[in-house]
Parts: C-alpha cells; structure tokens; sequence
C-alpha cells in the first residue's frame, strides 16, 4: 500500500477542479462531435451508413473496456492511469481534427473511447478516496455530479458554436487544451493514496466482459438503424448476454478476478448503478429527441438549439451543488435519491404535454424541472456508488457507474428514438399519409415524441422504486478514526 500524507484541504479542492475538467472533456465529447457530425460528413465524403459509425466507434470502445480501464487504475495507479489517458485522449482528439478521410476519423474516436475507458472510473477513484469526510464529500461529489450532467448540455452549445462559426474540426480540436490543462494542474495537485491492487490482471475476464459489453452497445446501436428484429441486432444481444453470464460465472471462481463479486452484492451499490442506468435511458434518449424538436419542429439553428439547452443545465448545476450536496451530508441518501427522480418524471410529464406552437417559457420550465430532479438525485447516486468500497477496489467501482451511463445511454438513444420515429409513422399513415402538409408531419413528430417522453417517464420512475427498495444508508456521521502509522487521523463516514 503506498505510504505517505494525506493531501492539504486547498490541495484536494483544487485536484476536484482538475479532475472536473477530466470529466467535462469525455462527457463534452461525444456531445459535440453529435453536433459537428453532418459537417464533417460532408466535408470527408463519407455515407450516411457509415455516419452512425463516427458515434458507435467511441461508445464501443468506452463501454467495452470500462471494466478494464477501472482495473487497470487499481493496478498501477489511479493518478498515473488519469495523467496517461489525457495525454492519450489529447493525442486522439488531435488525429480526428486533423483527419483526411473516414478511417482516420473513426481511429480517432476508437482510440479517444479507449483512452475515456481509462479516465472515467480514475477520476471518480481519485474523488471517492480524497474526500472521506461527509460535508465534504457532499460537496465534492455534487460539483463532479454537476459537471457530469450539464456536460452533454455544454457540449451541444460548444459544438453548435464551433461548427456554426469556425469549423468541425474544432469540434475535436478543443478537446486537446483542455486534456493539457488537466495534465498540467492534476500532476501537482492530486495524489493516489489508496491501496494498489497487486494480482494479474485477469484475462479471461477482460476477453469475456469486453466482449460481452460491445455486444450490447453494438446491438443498441444498430438496433437504431437496423431494426429491432434484425438478426444483426438479435445477435447482437444475444452474443452480449451470453458473454456477460459467462463472465459473472468465471469471475465467481477465479483467484484475482476483474470484477470482484464483492463489489455488486452490496445493495447501496447495486441501486445506485440500477438507478442511474435506469435515468440515463430517460436523459440521452430526450437530448436526442429535444435536439429534433428544436431543429425539425421549431426550426432552430444548431447554435440556437444548443442554447436551447441551458435552462436545463443551469438547474442540474442548482440541484446537484445546492440541493443534492446540502442534503447529503445531513439526510440518508434515499429520499433525495427518490425525489429527486420523481421531480425528473414531472419534468418530463411536462414535455410529452408540448405541442409544435408551445413557447419557449413552457420548454424551458419543462427542462428546468427535470434539470433540478436528475441534478438533485444523482449526486447521492454518484457518492453511494462507492459505498464502503474497499480501496483496492475503488477503480472498478467507480468504472461500474460509468458502465450503467455507458450502456443506459446506448439503449436510451436507441429505444426512444425508434418509438418515437415509428409512432410519428404511424401517427402519419393515418393523418394524412405521405403528402400530408408541414403542419401534419409537426403534429405526427410531436406525437412520436409525446410518445417517447411518456416511456422516458416509466423508466424515471422505475429508478425512483429502485432507490426506495434497495438503498438503506443511513445519514452519514462522524466518528473518529484510528490512527494510523503516520499518526494521521482521517474523519470516517459511518451509514
């Protein structure tokens, strides 16, 4: 285990600063490139089937080598692995801005999603075994919270910006001062205390949930354009269930397994990546859906529709930093865990009850209710997910939450997206049929959307049971710690 103090007060709250930014950049991504993707389909010449590859590429390799990249933390190093996949990140962000062709372009992805693996379940580690005290821990948590959610809000600002104003290569571009400032700041400021995990790393088990994890992202992701009856997507969550039961099975027997089954079978942990998966499903699949709405519906700009956004990413900031941290270190964390996803599923009630004339005050009312909601509940969401994990173990725990957003919001994409198209269809077969004017194709939309928004709904609600079945923290409390070798005494949370 390594030796040595723990970091000063100031140090640590400037390490969450640097670490913020870390996770700002992976969430930023993907938002971005989503905005940049028909520019830079017309400027490589690619083709509209290959188009969804650009996206499919980095959620194949973040969500396949998750597990692995959280691993891999523990084994060398959680500080080392977060400074290599920045650099790493930045190198792959700078390939896709400069890419000539498709191939390049879908290397720089692959290779960025490789490097996100890495980073994602090191920044939570670092934060989950720097801030131990409650308050504090509250507070650490529920600004990581924010960045987390009101990133992929930011992100479709940025990138209508740089794609509207400059170019979509900036769109990858931007990532790369961003991954050098984190490199910068995080190598004074964070320190990697916790314990190492010292075994092999366990192949089969990387082979089995890698495999088994690009299954179903692939299968979700095809599913979209494919079809859900497809027997490319059949097979595809078929081979990916079969992986990850067999995964499960090996990581029972093995001496050093990569996922120990110690981390799932405590409830508080279970729930948080049961719920947080559950919700993702509901908020990538609406960001999807709004970002038509805005376009399509009400005409917007890309810029205008990024814009469009902040009423909700303002609140997620309120709620997770305000609301969410406030609570936490006073309260258990299930009633703001349920009500904070109850709130969510009013908020999105709201948006199934739009139509193609509602005003802007209506939208934005509706985007701040759910903002305040998923703000409010996932930052005790976020903390639990490393509840009373071993320090050994912090890496695969931290890369466990970001698997349920991973994999949630693969499903969320696709499942929302095609009930809302097939609705609108056949909203449209019967209102009016293929020469039905404008007004007819806005209604048939807002009908597919109304539609989506009330499956989102179930699926909010399903977490909010989730939290109230399984999660049984206590309020957390302070009670002194032994001493240890150093003679340093750190407060411990007690649930």
């Amino acid at each position: 285990m390594p030796t040595g103090r723990a970091a000063p007060e100031s140090q640590r709250w400037k390490a969450l600063l640097f670490i913020s930014i870390a996770q700002l950049m992976v969430v930023l991504d993907g938002a971005v490139m989503n905005i940049a993707l028909p520019s830079a389909q017309q400027a490589l010449h690619f083709t509209d089937g290959s188009r969804q590859w650009v996206v499919t590429a980095y959620g194949l390799a973040f969500g396949g080598l998750l597990l692995v990249g959280g691993r891999i933390g523990d084994m060398v190093g959680r500080k080392r692995t977060f400074l290599i996949a920045l650099g790493g990140f930045a190198i792959a962000s700078a390939i896709g801005g400069l890419a000539v062709n498709a191939a390049m372009l879908l290397l720089a992805r692959a290779l960025q999603g490789v490097f996100a693996a890495l980073l994602a379940p090191a920044a939570l580690s670092l934060l989950s075994l720097s801030f131990t005290q409650p308050r504090e821990r509250a507070k650490a948590f529920g600004v990581f919270s924010a960045v987390s959610i009101a990133g992929g809000a930011v992100g479709l600002i940025v990138g209508g910006l740089l794609t509207q104003y400059l170019n979509w290569r900036f769109a990858m571009f931007v990532l790369v001062p961003i991954a050098v400032i984190g490199i910068l700041g995080a190598s004074r400021t964070v320190h990697d205390d916790g314990e190492r995990h010292r075994a092999r790393l366990d192949l089969p088990g990387v082979l089995l949930a890698s495999s088994g994890l690009v299954g179903l992202v692939y299968g979700f992701g095809v599913a979209e354009s494919r079809g859900w009856s497809a027997g490319v997507t059949i097979g595809s969550f078929t081979a990916g269930v079969l992986l990850l039961a067999a995964f499960v099975v090996v990581q029972a027997r093995v001496t050093s397994p990569l996922l120990p089954l110690r981390v799932l079978t405590e409830r508080n942990r279970a729930a948080a990546y049961l719920s947080v998966g559950l919700a993702i499903v509901s908020m990538f699949g609406m960001f999807l859906l709004l970002s038509y709405y805005f376009q399509q519906v009400k005409g917007w700009s890309p810029v205008m529709a990024g814009l469009a956004f902040m009423p909700m990413a303002v609140p997620q900031a309120i709620g997770a930093t305000q609301i969410g941290a406030r609570l936490a270190h006073r309260i258990a964390p299930r009633p703001i865990m349920v009500g904070g996803y109850l709130v969510t599923a009013v908020g999105l009630v709201l948006l199934a009850l739009l139509d193609a004339d509602s005003g802007f005050l209506e939208i934005a009312f509706s985007e701040a209710v759910i903002g305040l909601g998923i703000g409010t509940a996932f930052m005790p969401a976020m903390s639990i997910s490393t509840h009373g994990v071993e320090p050994r173990d912090a890496g695969v725990a931290s890369a466990m939450i970001s698997s349920s957003q991973q994999v949630g919001g693969s499903i969320g994409t696709a499942l929302l997206n095609t009930i809302a198209t097939s609705s609108a269809a056949t909203y449209l077969l019967s209102h009016g049929g293929p020469a039905a004017r404008v007004q007819e194709r806005n209604e048939a939309l807002m009908h597919g959307y109304s539609v989506a928004y009330w499956v989102a709904v179930g699926f909010v609600v399903a977490a909010a049971v989730v939290s109230v079945v399984m999660v049984n923290a206590g309020a957390p409390k302070h009670v002194p710690a032994p001493t240890d070798a150093l003679g340093d005494v750190t407060p411990v949370p007690v649930h």
